[in-house]
Order: structure tokens, then sequence, then C-alpha cells
């Protein structure tokens, strides 16, 4: 693709390389910009700097947060002895849109995977393990996807937690096997946190 100036060009670049957008979408939205009012594009590059620069992440569940302890930490009308086990925020914040569920979360940051060299060493083990002893958890709640990954990540979980004296639990029905739960609708996923079932191997 020719383009009529550099610094389009590097705009286009930098926008292609986003997920789901190619050089022609790019460059669309480069010349939707360009029609923008300066202010207004000016505000957006800036939004997107202090996403760079200020953004943090939760000293206890690892959710984005605009604080060290997130919103859902510090609520104090949450139940703080349920802990929802989730891959990323995408997740969380598809459980949190259902509004059937009051407890805590914990984001591992992946899932166990050997063929792509993730261990559990690599994703937020030990830190769930440490909240477990300190925060008096009494339910532990498996959210994470239906795949083999997510499969594996649970039992090793399972295994780890199995000595601690907390309620194992995983969601339930709705979810079909190989499915990403954040693109299960919110009553189909509200169904399974509600309706959740004692893990078992």
């Amino acid at each position: 693709m020719n383009f009529p100036s550099k610094i389009v060009e590097n705009a286009v670049n930098h926008l292609s390389s986003l997920p789901g957008i190619g050089k022609k979408t790019g460059l669309r939205l480069v010349l939707h910009l360009l029609k923008r009012d300066k202010l207004q594009v000016e505000k957006f590059g800036e939004s997107f700097l202090e996403l760079v620069n200020k953004i943090k992440y939760c000293n206890k569940c690892y959710a984005i947060s605009d604080t060290d302890i997130c919103g859902i930490c510090n609520n104090t009308k949450r139940d703080n002895f349920t802990i929802c086990i989730v891959e990323d925020i995408r997740v969380m914040m598809a459980i949190e849109n259902t509004s059937q569920y009051n407890g805590i979360y914990h984001i591992l940051g992946g899932l166990i995977s050997p063929l792509d060299g993730i261990g559990p060493n690599d994703i937020k083990i030990s830190e769930l393990i440490q909240r477990i002893e300190n925060e008096k958890i009494q339910e532990v709640i498996f959210a994470l996807s239906t795949t083999m990954e997510g499969d594996t990540t649970n039992y090793y979980l399972f295994k780890v937690l199995e000595k601690y004296n907390v309620k194992i639990s995983s969601i339930a029905r709705g979810i079909a096997i190989g499915d990403d739960i954040e693109y299960a609708d919110e009553i189909t996923l509200g169904a399974a946190i509600s309706s959740r079932i004692p893990y078992t191997q």
C-alpha cells in the first residue's frame, strides 16, 4: 500500500498493529481522525498516554485499576470469603456484568499450557495461595475456560488447594466444553455462577 505521507503511513502502521485491524481499516481510521476536530483527536491521544502511564494493577486481585487496591477489593459490602479464579480482566468483567456474583476475584494472568512453555510459576498461583492462607477464604470458585489449558489449570489448582479447608466449586451449566467464558451471554454466565457445583476431578 502506497501512502501520500510518511506521517499517515506511520499512524496506519501503529493502528494496524492492533488485533483485528488491518492496513485498510487502519487507513480508514486515520482518515477519519484527520476529519475530526483537532482538540478531540488530541484528547483521544492523551487518553492512551494516560492509559500507559497511569494505569495500575490491584495489589490483591491483579485487576486493572486506577488505585493500588481496586474498587471490588475495597468494597466492604462484597463477600470477602468467596474468591472467583479467572484467567484475565475480560472474564472478570463478564462475570461482573451478570450482577449474580458478590464475592472477590483473583486474576491468574494466564493458564497453564506446557505446549506454550507456560507453567504454574508463570501465572499468579503462589499469590493465590498466599491470599487463601491470609484472608480466611472459605470458598474458591473456578471460572476458567473449558479448554485443555483451562482444565489443566483447574486440576493443578485443585491438587494445590485440596489441603486447605476451603470449599472448591466450578461454574455450572450452560458453558460448553471448549468455550471461552468471556463470550458467554450474561444470562448463561449468571446462571453458571449462581448454580455452581463442587469441583470434581
